[in-house]
């Protein structure tokens, strides 16, 4: 039988700014807080624990104001992380599924796990459920990523206990995690990007109802992510079978690049390449693929056309300062 762990943290960071923070440890656990659900979504366990910090000596004031914490009650009740993330790692037990409100709670545990040179007891790959991001799908009909406090006000649910704890804030998310149609949703489960994948055979392709996402292991630059023949292939979501590219990749945006594809037996298909920064500063790469009709055809079109237009604009405007800068450098002489 399936157990989800719903997981929340708290932490602090440094009060004087980012610059005079530890690097590797932007933000410290200062809580975490847990449920277990089974199968039937009923509750089974609980788990809450301060944590008395050993980086940062004094409260972010923000921090202090929104979870109404005190540095002498960290320190008075709170105990060192690596022994409450033992603690919590034996109560999750090795079988445990992962859920959180958003990606970034996994991705702090783990920065914290790192810097107390602590083992890392997460699975490889790291699939887990964002719950914030299944509201958005299944509750919202879009993509739109709602706070929990609001989630929990549009639901109608019993507010009968504070926001912004770690163990209070997990209740809510298990909370609203029953109202979900968990038929439906359970087959999108997302991947945690702490720790990519290390070589070509471990890149994982992922299968959803609808669509399919591949995550690259690292590069060292983007130029070296999108020359990859691994990362650009056009892979067709229901045969697998590589497709002809009818718009070859072209960029959109800073971040990102999309083409459009065609499989004789399954029709159009866009795939999107998101270029993402890796935990040591490398480079990797996420691609989505998903069949689109002739409405989706054309919109690609339509912004291969204005990237078109900008990069000319923009080729323009360096030709125009190239002149300027010739015109003047010959004036001063």
């Amino acid at each position: 039988m399936k157990e989800y762990v719903v997981l929340d943290l708290e932490w602090n960071q440094n009060p004087y700014g980012k610059e005079t923070a530890e690097e590797s440890l932007p933000f410290e656990v200062i809580e975490i807080g847990a449920v277990k659900l089974h199968e039937r979504m009923e509750t089974t366990a609980s788990f809450s624990s301060l944590v008395s910090p050993q980086v940062y000596g004094e409260l972010h004031f923000k921090i202090s104001e929104v979870t109404h914490m005190t540095m002498e009650e960290l320190q008075e009740k709170g105990r060192p992380f690596p022994e409450v993330m033992k603690e919590f790692e034996a109560w999750c037990g090795k079988e445990a599924v992962y859920c959180t409100w958003g990606p970034m709670d996994l991705t702090e545990l783990q920065r914290n796990i790192a810097y107390f040179g602590m083992e890392n007891p997460f699975p490889r790959p790291f699939l887990y459920y964002d719950i914030q991001k299944l509201y958005g799908l299944f509750r919202e009909g879009g993509k739109e990523k709602k706070a929990l406090d609001t989630a929990v006000k549009e639901l109608g649910l019993e507010e009968d206990r504070p926001f912004h704890q770690a163990y209070d804030d997990a209740c809510y998310t298990a909370a609203v995690m029953k109202q979900l149609d968990w038929e439906k949703a359970e087959p999108y489960i997302s991947v945690d990007y702490y720790r990519l994948p290390e070589s070509r055979k471990e890149e994982l392709l992922l299968q959803f109802p609808g669509y399919t996402k591949y995550v690259s292991r690292a590069f060292d630059t983007r130029e070296d992510a999108v020359a990859d023949r691994r990362v650009t292939d056009m892979v067709c979501t229901q045969c697998r079978k590589t497709m002809r590219k009818k718009i070859r990749w072209f960029p959109s945006g800073q971040k990102a690049y999309i083409c459009l594809a065609y499989c004789r037996e399954h029709g159009l298909h866009k795939g999107k390449i998101r270029i993402k920064k890796a935990e040591d500063g490398r480079i990797f790469a996420v691609r989505t693929i998903k069949p689109v009709d002739e409405e989706g055809a054309a919109d690609i079109s339509r912004k291969k056309e204005e990237a078109r237009i900008k990069r000319n604009e923009r080729n323009r405007q360096k030709r125009q300062e190239k002149k300027k800068n010739k015109k003047e450098e010959k004036r001063d002489t």
